[in-house]
């Protein structure tokens, strides 16, 4: 969700009203919508800022005008009271990286708002409706009835919109396969996916078609008794067949768009995956995951930690020839299967939960 939500102040916040600045950098009017995200996408708002540059146009998100009696106070503390579900620590790297202005100029953390200043939050790209509308996207569905779907997502179908992918999603599609169904609303966050996986990972997904079936289904989630197994190809052989990787994963302060492996028990979040040997092919082999947590990019950061990033997975170095001989037609032989599989190859192969209403035990495997 690319918008920061203008609350008042926490002295002063009236209950669960929410809205949002969307306008142009330089446009007349600021407009003020009422929205309703879940917190958890907005808490990751700020991981999506880039520095900026002077050939970069900014947008407005979020607006603020400081009253008359405003006494001088820090703008990271100022942004702080007036926005809810965001720490100082994200603000202040929003302002390092040129995303913060009073009165229309970049400013540090360590500004001082003064009285009638007007104190802005910019990103580079401009703000877009999140309404979900149906889209005659194809779906592969392996299991349905009246209160669920698990859906098989192709690689390549952004599950949900965001920067960049704002239609053509699978909720998209999902909105399409029941809009005939009265019941769902694909705007209500009480029903739709009970969890994700990336874009470029193929592989089974659950749908609740109602707010029961995705309360009780979103318990089982967080109480780690859902049955998930993924397959993967990973560059060499794991030492051990079959092993156990726990760590906390946290965003790599050094690349945003990568997690990474952390044993500080303070940062990130525990994550807990386990992997047998399937096949052995030498240079690369065929592993079987499953997991206990369900961590942003878990398969892939624990696999790269071991020394076996997952085979053409660019982001985390798999796409490049770590294994094998030097030889030209080897070469070749791997190009060309980066050309046939030409993302990470990761599928989420198995899924397995007690279904919310009759109690009985659904696995589906594809």
């Amino acid at each position: 969700t690319l918008a920061f939500y203008h609350h008042p102040p926490r002295s002063a916040r009236r209950p669960r009203q929410r809205l949002l600045g969307s306008t142009r950098q330089g446009a007349a009017a600021h407009r003020l919508i009422f929205m309703n995200h879940p917190d958890e996408e907005f808490d990751d708002l700020l991981d999506d800022i880039e520095p900026t540059s002077d050939s970069i146009e900014l947008y407005e998100h979020y607006r603020v005008v400081a009253d008359k009696g405003q006494s001088l106070l820090r703008v990271d503390k100022f942004l702080f009271d007036h926005i809810e579900h965001v720490s100082r620590n994200r603000i202040q790297k929003a302002a390092d990286a040129g995303m913060i202005m009073a009165n229309g100029a970049p400013i540090k953390s360590n500004y001082k708002v003064k009285p009638m200043d007007v104190i802005t939050v910019m990103m580079d790209r401009p703000r877009y409706s999140t309404e979900i509308l149906p889209e005659n996207i194809p779906l592969n569905v392996v299991y349905e009835d009246d209160h669920l779907m698990v859906i098989n997502k192709p690689a390549g179908l952004v599950v949900h919109p965001g920067c960049g992918n704002f239609t053509g999603t699978l909720v998209n599609a999902i909105a399409w396969h029941l809009r005939d169904n009265k019941d769902y609303d694909p705007n209500s966050p009480q029903v739709g996916l009970v969890h994700r996986i990336d874009k470029d990972t193929s592989g089974l997904l659950v749908v609740a078609k109602t707010p029961f079936a995705k309360t009780e289904l979103g318990k089982q989630f967080f109480n780690k008794t859902t049955q998930r197994t993924y397959q993967a190809l990973v560059w060499g052989v794991p030492n051990q067949p079959i092993g156990r990787i726990e760590s906390q994963i946290t965003r790599n302060p050094k690349d945003r768009l990568q997690m990474a492996v952390s044993f500080d028990p303070e940062v990130g979040k525990h994550a807990v995956t386990h992997y047998t040997l399937l096949e052995n092919y030498s240079y690369t082999s065929l592993i079987e995951c499953r997991l206990e947590t369900g961590r942003t990019h878990q398969i892939r950061v624990h696999m790269k930690h071991l020394g076996h990033p997952l085979f053409n997975d660019e982001r985390y170095g798999g796409n490049i020839v770590l294994k094998g001989t030097t030889f030209s037609r080897y070469r070749q032989f791997i190009q060309h299967s980066f050309d046939t599989c030409p993302r990470q190859a990761l599928h989420a192969k198995t899924l397995g939960f007690v279904h919310p209403v009759t109690g009985q035990q659904i696995s589906v495997r594809d």
